[in-house]
């Protein structure tokens, strides 16, 4: 195949088929793939599924725990299920530039296949492209996937049950992934040992539905960090939320990291953290069951919902103020994910 991607990769023709045989049909090898068809003809045991899509253009490709490929499919896996199904299939979509090398290539692609069989989802369909040197920065991904939902989990991505003296919990550290790839950009000469929190959470979360612990919501917190989510509850729900900013873990090289660049962990971007929120009679269970998995060990509820200052999150901070969390406004971190 050479050692750089060409514009013939591309094509349609004889060397876009040895590359989609010896690089793609190579790692995820799977009865559906294989067929090759224009469309995956797939059944689940279920009427009701959850869909999703999301495009990936993180600089760089690769950082610290983890790269581009992993990413993708930890972040369809997540989008999935935090509604509370179960991930099944995935798409993957290769927008590469010309140049391109296949040594990166392959380290990615074979990071995906091994990430997907971690998660035990299936990638049946996919796409690739070849453009111009210099119309896109090396690689781009684009995802899609599908999972099966049981009915009595609908619930979970409205947040309509939401009710006052119900419980915030977090699965874990925050900033880790934002600061990770901060620092793989080796921005200010700053050397630090963070690594992403990139991570599938799909048997995290059901653990915890399984356990029949009261859910009401999940939302991973991405672009915009924790934040983003508190902010767009209170907003859309008309109701007020408290957090208790000691409650909320935080790595100290991230927070160290944070305070000299001038951000703001709770607006710094995760790829392997949830919000949930629970029942107040609940919130112990669910911790105890999330701190059973090795991507819920440090979970904590960090703060509950009231039926004051409705519309706003406010923090507690740790010198006993209070504060409003805003939304984000601008942008942040560019190209974080």
């Amino acid at each position: 195949m050479g050692k750089n991607i060409l514009l013939e990769h591309g094509s349609g023709g004889i060397i876009s088929l040895n590359l989609i045989k010896e690089m793609f049909i190579k790692y995820f090898d799977n009865p559906v793939l294989n067929k090759q068809t224009d469309s995956a003809l797939l059944s689940t045991e279920s009427d009701l599924i959850s869909f999703t899509t999301d495009s990936y253009v993180v600089d760089p490709l690769f950082f610290p725990g983890g790269n581009i490929g992993k990413l993708a499919v930890c972040g369809t896996v997540n989008d999935l299920a935090v509604s509370g199904a179960i991930p099944k299939f995935i798409s993957v979509s290769f927008i590469l530039e010309e140049g391109f090398s296949f040594e990166e290539l392959e380290l990615i692609v074979s990071s995906i296949a091994d990430e997907a069989k971690k998660s035990e989802v299936m990638i049946v369909t996919g796409d690739t492209k070849v453009v111009n040197r210099g119309k896109c920065d090396k690689l781009f991904i684009n995802t899609s996937g599908i999972g099966i939902l049981n009915k009595k989990y609908k619930h979970i991505s409205t947040c309509d049950n939401i009710i006052p003296g119900d419980k915030i919990i977090i699965n874990g550290t925050i900033g880790d992934h934002g600061m990770a790839v901060m620092a793989a950009r080796d921005f200010a000469g700053f050397k630090t040992d963070i690594k992403t929190d990139c991570a599938s959470l799909n048997f995290l979360i059901r653990d915890v539905l399984d356990a029949n612990c009261n859910v009401k919501f999940i939302r991973d917190a991405t672009r915009g960090g924790i934040a983003t989510i508190l902010c767009e509850l209170t907003e859309k729900m008309n109701i007020g939320i408290e957090i208790e900013e000691s409650a909320v873990p935080v790595r100290e090289a991230v927070r160290g990291m944070c305070e000299l660049l001038g951000f703001d962990p709770f607006y710094v971007a995760n790829e392997g953290k949830v919000i949930m929120i629970t029942s107040a009679e609940d919130a112990e269970r669910v911790v105890e069951v999330m701190r059973q998995n090795e991507y819920g060990a440090d979970c904590s509820v960090i703060g509950e919902i009231t039926g004051n200052h409705i519309g706003k999150t406010i923090l507690r901070t740790t010198i006993g103020g209070r504060r409003i969390i805003e939304m984000l406004s601008g942008e942040q971190l560019p190209r974080i994910c």
